[in-house]
């Protein structure tokens, strides 16, 4: 008997929502969009607001917002509130208010006479680019080198997380042909990035720019064996250009911090759950506010 056949998924005519779908998300996840809850947001004192979380759609802006505090740009002094995705903060009537997409990260620009809401966070590191003048290519050429891999970075990406990363780390059941489908894309986006940096340093030749940072924390993570318990799985040590590139971009003190920042795993002294000032990474860290019985 062929118990696969037997077993296989027939679609009904019309979909209907199963809330016990399973997965650590079940609980939140619903297919419709909106608020389920009142609650307003957090404001802090600096000219820019960031409400997100330390996952590598966050990590990126943060690792933005860091580079530009490098520069010593006053102007680019920010608040990062924590926004928990694990409980739901991002249906809250404050942040859907802001996003209506209900996804993190989101960037508040209150400088101007208008306030400016930001989300995407390709959006955003455009966003930054552009105000500050910073990271983004001048010329023409390599600016729409630079955009057509941030943008091929949003593409990407959810294949690597909303794909291989759901299927062979999230789902309650594990589907050979789903963790095959997206391994394999996964793979070849290893090697397209592999093949790129054996002749470039950083994305963009020699400049050092927001493709680096959008691409960086997935692939990143994925490659330092950060994301889904999978580096041995991809045999990711067998892409030794990425590699370079990647220990290169996580030698740079901004990425160091930017990767701190609204984090809520990993080691105590590298969570800054929320960042309202630089000294903050030497202050409240979550080992220091563990260790003095405070509050984060």
């Amino acid at each position: 008997m062929n118990i696969n056949k037997k077993e296989a998924y027939v679609p009904p005519d019309v979909w209907t929502w199963d809330k016990e779908n399973g997965g650590p998300f079940s609980h939140l996840n619903r297919p419709e969009s909106g608020a389920t809850h009142q609650k307003l947001l957090p404001v802090g004192k600096h000219p820019l607001q960031l409400y997100s979380q330390g996952t590598p759609n966050g990590i990126k802006v943060t690792i933005m917002l860091e580079e530009l505090q490098e520069l010593s740009l006053e102007q680019a002094e920010y608040d990062a509130h924590l926004i928990d995705i694990s409980t739901g903060d991002q249906f809250s009537s404050g942040f859907v208010e802001i996003n209506p997409n209900s996804k993190i990260p989101v960037l508040l620009d209150r400088s101007g006479d208008e306030l400016v809401s930001v989300f995407e966070s390709g959006s955003i590191l455009l966003y930054l680019a552009e105000k500050f003048g910073s990271f983004l290519p001048r010329n023409l050429k390599d600016r729409t080198s630079c955009l057509s891999w941030l943008f091929w970075q949003v593409g990407s990406a959810p294949y690597l997380g909303g794909g291989f990363g759901h299927f062979y780390f999230y789902a309650p059941t594990k589907i050979e042909y789903a963790i095959n489908r997206f391994a394999m894309e996964t793979k070849r986006q290893l090697d397209l990035l592999n093949k790129h940096f054996a002749n470039y340093e950083y994305v963009v030749g020699e400049e050092y720019s927001i493709a680096d940072m959008s691409i960086w924390p997935w692939y990143g993570g994925l490659v330092r064996g950060e994301l889904y318990g999978a580096a041995d799985f991809l045999d990711v040590s067998s892409y030794h250009h990425l590699g370079r590139w990647v220990e290169t971009v996580g030698a740079r003190p901004a990425v160091k911090r930017g990767r701190m920042v609204n984090r809520v795993k990993g080691p105590l002294e590298e969570q800054l759950r929320e960042r309202h000032d630089a000294a903050d990474f030497y202050t409240r860290t979550e080992d220091k506010i563990q260790s003095s019985g405070k509050k984060s």
